[in-house]
Formats: C-alpha cells, sequence, structure tokens
C-alpha cells in the first residue's frame, strides 16, 4: 500500500508539473514605469490577415475585375501579380465573427470598392493609413511611452500619433490619423479616437467608413511581449451598430529591432502624377 501511495504522489506531482509548464504567458510580469502603469515602449507588430480583409474570408485572388464572357475575372494589372496578388485566407478579426455590420448601400459600396482595389485603395497611394488600420498594416510601429505622454510611430508612410492623456479637449479639424485621446482604466490603456478624415480604409477590402467614425481602442499587455489590442468601430452613417475588432500584437524582440525608412510617396509619384509628367500643359 505504501508502495502505492509513493507511485501516485509521484504521478500527481508530474502533471502538476505538465500543468504548471503549459501555463500561458498571461502569469509573467510586465515592464512598468515608476508611475506602475505597463511599459509599452518598444517596437510591435500585428501578424495576421487584417490588413487584407477584417472579414472571415477564403483565399481568393485581388479583386480588381472586369467583364469576361460569363463572369467577371480579375484585371490583366492584377493578373500579372500571380501569387503576390493573392489574399491569404482568414478567420477574420470581428468579435463575434461575421461581417462588419453595413447598411445595405454601406456594403454595395465596400463590394465594388473591392472589385476595384488597385485604382482605389488609400494604401496604394501611399496615403496615411488611419486608424485602426496602421496598427495591422504589415509594417512595424514604436510606441514611446513615459508617465505622462505616449507616442507611436509607424514605419509605413512615416505615419505618427500623439496620445493625450491630458484632454486637450475636441479635435479642431479632421485628419488622416485623427486625434487621440487616452486614459488608464487599471493596466488597459483607452484611447478615444475621433476627427478622422473619410478618406482612409479599414483593409484592402474596401471597408470604408464616414467622416462620423469614432474608434476605441485598448491595449492591454498579457506579458512582456505581447499586448491584446481592441477596437471598437463605430459609424452611425455607414454602421446599423457598432462592431469590435481583436488581435494580439507582438513585440519585435530582435536585438536590432528599429523602424527603418518607407517614404514610400516616391514609390507613387509615377502612378499619381506621370500623366502630369508625361503630358504636360501646353506653355
Amino acid at each position: 500500500m505504501k508502495s502505492l501511495d509513493f507511485s501516485f504522489s509521484r504521478i500527481s506531482c508530474l502533471v502538476l508539473g505538465l500543468l504548471i509548464t503549459a501555463s500561458p504567458a498571461v502569469s509573467q510580469d510586465i515592464p512598468r514605469l515608476l508611475s506602475g502603469h505597463p511599459d509599452m515602449s518598444g517596437i510591435w507588430q500585428v501578424l495576421n490577415e487584417a490588413n487584407y480583409d477584417l472579414e472571415p474570408h477564403i483565399a481568393r485572388h485581388s479583386m480588381q475585375m472586369r467583364e469576361g464572357p460569363i463572369n467577371p475575372v480579375p484585371a490583366i494589372p492584377t493578373l500579372r501579380l500571380g501569387a503576390v496578388g493573392a489574399v491569404p485566407g482568414s478567420l477574420g478579426v470581428i468579435v463575434g465573427g461575421g461581417q462588419i455590420p453595413y447598411t445595405p448601400d454601406a456594403r454595395a459600396l465596400k463590394e465594388d470598392n473591392m472589385a476595384n482595389w488597385v485604382d482605389r485603395d488609400p494604401e496604394v497611394k501611399c496615403f496615411l493609413p488611419g486608424v485602426p488600420r496602421a496598427t495591422y498594416i504589415p509594417m512595424p510601429f514604436q510606441i514611446v511611452q513615459g508617465d505622462n505622454d505616449i507616442f507611436i510611430a509607424y514605419q509605413f508612410a512615416g505615419a505618427v500619433r500623439d496620445i493625450y492623456m491630458d484632454n486637450p479637449g475636441p479635435s479642431q479639424v479632421d485628419s488622416w490619423m485623427g486625434w487621440s485621446v487616452g486614459e488608464w482604466e487599471g493596466d488597459t490603456l483607452v484611447v478615444d479616437v475621433t476627427g478622422l478624415a473619410e478618406g482612409t480604409w479599414l483593409d484592402r477590402s474596401g471597408s470604408h467608413h464616414s467622416y462620423q467614425l469614432h474608434v476605441v481602442e485598448r491595449y492591454t499587455m498579457i506579458g512582456p511581449n505581447h499586448i491584446e489590442y481592441e477596437a471598437t468601430i463605430e459609424d452611425p452613417m455607414v454602421l446599423t451598430e457598432p462592431f469590435t475588432i481583436k488581435m494580439p500584437i507582438y513585440r519585435r524582440i530582435e536585438e536590432n529591432a528599429r523602424l527603418m525608412d518607407f517614404r514610400c510617396v516616391e514609390f507613387v509619384e509615377e502612378l499619381i502624377y506621370g500623366e502630369a509628367r508625361r503630358y504636360p500643359l501646353p506653355r
């Protein structure tokens, strides 16, 4: 009987050890400032397919279309991209699944945008990505955080954001990156974003918004190298109700992690202004 008890104790300890080993990283200590708030300073990046399409979707080709003999088919500019122009499948990042709750007219515009993605997507033209798209565009961004100030710099197009922790009042003008006012709810940084210009998209699939877009972001460190990101999106002009997206953000932990130059304006000058160069106005 003593031998059986001893064996059972060893098995119990082994199982307990395995459970402890398998525990998620949320129990690890997170870096903190002297103020006690989580310190999110560092280089971060999202690893998912949200920039292609927030909604669940199967793998497909880019959707710029031309009329074929039977059904619309991808146009030559996108066909030439081959696999590079393909869209990887995804379960989506919308909380609860499903589609963005567009009104019927707004849904029709989204589908038309997707069919003409190459010609319409602001990302193609190197316009600033806006919020929340700047977070999950497939390039890193850097958070610089002090006790009372938070600044975010994005590699894409050199976009930047100040997050005002001392509320200066409402935005006086709409802009590409909006007006961000933050506050702490426990260990979660909550950022209220207004004043967003309507020229940005939420993804490459034509998910648009109006000038009444209102975004509330929530940044919660769940480990020293992971942030849980949520953004609730409200827009009464094109949505029947608000919806929320959610995704993890990962710290770039390589020793020399940094933002690189991606001043993409020079890459699109021919696309946007080439006609004026080729066909100048007569003097």
